[in-house]
């Protein structure tokens, strides 16, 4: 760790000034690389909800990625309007989460048995998880996530700074209090943590914000990222879970084997790519013959791809929030019905989804300030800004 800490960029991260920061990284902050990593995240997530693979926790974590690229995105608002960036964010966040309370306090109080209680302010501001019923427990089980993300926005003002002065021990020091967690078998609950679990996901964030990962040396990079993939693999498949070798079961490996894949996602494969033109859109895909010179195959899928991932983006949130309650519905009332197995009950999850997108992802459009829209995007226009 001494070697990482005086690497270029970690060594240097207290005399970097935020304004230069802010200059130099909010273009790639939000590229189209970003876009693609968020759109994806959010597609596994979705798969794995509704066919309950375990491998897929490992073969793409997730949840990490997410929680990274909203780091990202907190430092990149933090250095451009200073503390107002904290309002901004908690802004984007709360209608989304406000309609599908709306719907579900509705649902459950309807059905018996869901009195009134003082948790119900927890729907307006979810800083610990919202109440919900027996029976509506499966279709609300994410709403962790909305809880952990505003816990980071809200510190995010106090965490920054911290992390620009002591950037290594920021992150190892939530590792360690999780592996203490564990290690004295404490029944925290999922707040405290998720709170350590993710931490240091969203600071590495930080450090995507802050360029730091593109100055690690890749004579160092490669090892680092080695080593935090065989500990976590080793801590995973030593202890399986209930559902066996699952992520979501093991906390402490998923710190270290979540890291690993980051530093490639954030760290190596920007590396790979070759500098993008000003104005020309992202494409991570084509045949080579398209991909050399303007080739007009190339503009095409170059931007239809783009306006899909910025509409997924614009949607973020909506699908997250809605996939499990189809998934639920699916589960409850349309699974008899399908002829088939696990392609027609994703079929049905993504139809059943997709509808709930465009009945109520307008009320993202209102968070951000955008012209509400059934549709959430053109086909044409810059890399999204949509809140991760």
């Amino acid at each position: 760790m001494s070697e990482l800490r005086n690497s270029e960029g970690w060594g240097r991260m207290a005399s970097t000034s935020s304004t230069d920061v802010a200059v130099t990284t909010t273009s790639a902050s939000r590229s189209g690389y970003i876009d693609l990593l968020r759109a994806a995240a959010i597609a596994r997530v979705v798969v794995y909800h509704t066919v309950g693979w375990a491998w897929l926790t490992v073969a793409f974590p997730a949840m990490g990625l997410m929680f990274a690229l909203g780091g990202s995105l907190m430092a990149a608002s933090l250095d451009r309007y200073g503390r107002t960036a904290v309002v901004r964010r908690v802004r984007r966040i709360l209608p989304p989460v406000w309609l599908i309370g709306a719907a579900a306090l509705a649902a459950m109080t309807a059905r018996g048995g869901f009195g009134v209680s003082w948790r119900w302010v927890l729907w307006l501001v979810p800083v610990d998880d919202p109440p919900v019923s027996e029976w509506a427990a499966p279709a609300l089980g994410i709403l962790w996530y909305v809880r952990s993300y505003l816990w980071f926005v809200l510190l995010s003002p106090l965490l920054l700074p911290l992390f620009r002065r002591r950037p290594t021990a920021s992150v190892l020091v939530p590792f360690g209090v999780l592996v203490g967690l564990a290690t004295l078998g404490q029944d925290t609950g999922g707040v405290v943590r998720d709170f350590f679990l993710y931490l240091p996901m969203w600071l590495i964030g930080f450090a995507h914000h802050d360029r730091l990962l593109e100055r690690i040396p890749a004579r160092l990079l490669w090892p680092v990222v080695a080593v935090l993939g065989a500990v976590g693999l080793t801590l995973l498949y030593r202890a399986p879970g209930p559902r066996g070798y699952d992520l979501n079961d093991a906390p402490v490996a998923d710190v270290p084997w979540s890291v690993a894949v980051l530093l490639v996602l954030l760290a190596l494969v920007p590396r790979l790519r070759r500098p993008r033109r000003r104005g020309e859109p992202f494409w991570p895909v084509v045949p080579l013959r398209v991909a050399r010179g303007r080739h007009p195959t190339r503009q095409r899928l170059s931007g239809r791809l783009g306006a899909a991932l910025r509409a997924v983006n614009h949607r973020a949130l909506t699908i997250y929030l809605w996939h499990q309650a189809a998934i639920w519905l699916v589960a409850t009332a349309v699974e008899p019905w399908l002829p088939g197995g696990t392609p027609a009950r994703l079929g049905a999850v993504l139809v059943i989804l997709a509808t709930a997108v465009a009945t109520f992802g307008w009320v993202e459009d209102v968070a951000a300030g955008r012209r509400p829209a059934i549709l959430p995007d053109r086909w044409h226009g810059e890399p999204s800004r949509a809140a991760a």
